[in-house]
């Protein structure tokens, strides 16, 4: 029996940084939240909405810490995350990336200390992975982040086709300059390695690329959330994670957008078909079990 609980945070404001401000994030968590309930079966009182201002370090960690908590003294075996926002980088402080930077997540309150970002209310890949990694692998988490550690990949044409990115640069020149010359190592690869590569991690862009606020179907959205509730609600219960993000890709591209979406999970996950557990018919990409 699936005990789920899951937390969906969009931020669109930064306390800050408001000219740094998106348009498509709270959207995101929104789309999330009614596919987890109109698909999945998740209940009202299984997910917690984090928007805007009460998207904070504090409040996100929080929840998270709650949620894996849950698991571990058993009253969930089925978790889900989704994050929507800015990503950005920051040097490599604990030496575990020897010469690389670290990718990190903006929450609302995100602020500079001296040249650098305060890490009080900056979230670190390492912070995810320290705390997710606790989890077993009889526990299913699925991890959406619809968010970019790169503004390498934006083009000309994105600025004529109301797109932004969901990246922000280091807060300084000297931060900048920190991170110049490192290769961050993708926050996806932290996130699934040292006890984590039996969970899921769906990622809006490949590390090099950015992820879209797009304006689409005359409102805001992330490009890949946007694709991705869209392909899951009409997939039905015979795809494989693969081929619902095949059809996203798909999707995006048709769409001439630069980002290409990753999904990493273990291939009898990524590959199973489809079927409904104890959920409505039309089911979002589940394993037929759970992970062994």
């Amino acid at each position: 029996m699936l005990h789920r609980n899951a937390l969906c945070v969009g931020i669109n404001q930064y306390q800050h940084f408001p000219a740094a401000n998106l348009n498509g994030c709270v959207n995101d968590a929104l789309n999330m939240m009614s596919l987890l309930k109109e698909v999945l079966g998740f209940e009202d009182s299984d997910i917690t909405l984090l928007t805007d201002q009460a998207a904070t370090k504090l409040n996100i960690m929080h929840e998270l810490r709650r949620m894996v908590d849950g698991a571990l003294s058993g009253r969930y075996n089925h978790l889900v995350f989704s994050f929507s926002g800015h990503g950005t980088q920051v040097p490599d402080l604990n030496l575990d990336e020897f010469d690389r930077a670290d990718e990190a997540f903006c929450p609302y309150d995100l602020a500079p200390l001296g040249s650098q970002w305060d890490r009080d209310h900056l979230i670190v890949d390492d912070e995810l992975h320290d705390l997710l990694v606790r989890l077993p692998s009889s526990i299913l988490l699925e991890v959406f982040l619809d968010t970019c550690h790169s503004g390498a990949g934006l083009r000309a044409a994105d600025l004529l086709m109301d797109r932004r990115p969901r990246y922000l640069p280091p807060p300084s020149v000297e931060a900048f300059r920190d991170i110049e010359f490192r290769r961050a190592q993708p926050a996806h690869q932290k996130l699934l390695e040292k006890g984590l590569s039996h969970h899921i991690l769906w990622t809006g862009c490949k590390e090099s690329q950015t992820a879209a606020d797009a304006f689409l179907q005359g409102d805001w959205h992330g490009a890949f959330t946007w694709h991705f509730c869209r392909e899951a609600r009409a997939s039905g219960n015979h795809l494989s994670r693969a081929k619902v993000l095949a059809k996203v890709r798909s999707d995006l591209s048709a769409g001439h957008f630069t980002q290409t979406p990753q999904l990493d999970c273990e291939a009898v996950t990524r590959h199973a078909v489809i079927k409904a557990i104890e959920v409505p018919p039309n089911v979002m990409p589940l394993p037929t079990e759970m992970p062994s």
